[in-house]
């Protein structure tokens, strides 16, 4: 039963690959499109103070909702398919953005902006010089959360024909009556999608220490 229940994985690889790619190109636009929402989000969140609670608390209580759920409730304005899933998983993908994003920029210290200032920069560019560059390993840290935690999601969106390899789960699921059909079907998409997280986490995390290691390089000079 263990080897047959692998049949699928290895009989399958040309599928499961296309679905994958499909999968991590779906993941990669959403983080694309929250990073849109989320940059100018959490610039205005650092910026000003009393707007940091009520967003982040927002952003939090939206993504407790079901995703199931939040699927199902936009269907009658945008239907089926892609726009659906990506709209839902950009919602939730603001809570890890954001927070990163304010927690960056708060991060810097205030004397090195005030010496920034002191050579006198202007805001924007103690912004673009000195302070973003010193948030940006905070921010890509929560790129990186998004990321694995968009590609867990997206498993969902095969619910509303959004493809990927939620697929394989829910049509292996759908022909449980018959294991030796769905249990090979349901295994490999599991292990697909396990190998897509975890390989993206260290490509990002790879990013994280060369975004230091420029830093580094930057300061030194």
């Amino acid at each position: 039963m263990e080897n047959l229940s692998l049949d699928y994985l290895f009989d399958h690889p040309r599928e499961i690959f296309d679905l994958a790619i499909e999968h991590l190109v779906l993941s990669l636009t959403v983080i694309v499109l929250g990073l849109v929402i989320a940059l100018p989000l959490g610039v205005l969140a650092a910026r000003f103070r009393r707007l940091t609670l009520p967003l982040l608390s927002f952003l939090g209580a939206l993504y407790t909702v079901p995703s199931l759920a939040f699927l199902a409730v936009l269907i009658p304005s945008l239907g089926l398919g892609r726009d659906n899933a990506i709209v839902v998983l950009v919602a939730y993908a603001q809570i890890f953005l954001v927070r990163n994003v304010v927690a960056g920029l708060r991060g810097v210290d205030a004397a090195t902006l005030e010496a920034a200032r002191g050579l006198g920069m202007t805001p924007w560019q103690v912004f673009r010089r000195v302070r973003w560059p010193l948030a940006l390993p905070i921010v890509m840290a929560g790129i990186r959360t998004a990321l694995v935690t968009t590609i867990s999601l997206a498993t969902m969106a095969a619910a509303v024909d959004g493809g990927g390899l939620g697929e394989l789960l829910f049509i292996g699921l759908s022909r449980m009556s018959a294991p030796q059909v769905g249990l090979p079907m349901v295994l490999a998409g599991a292990i697909a999608i396990t190998a897509l997280a975890i390989l993206s986490d260290l490509v990002l995390r790879v990013a994280e220490r060369q975004t230091a290691v420029a830093r580094a390089l930057r300061a030194a000079r």
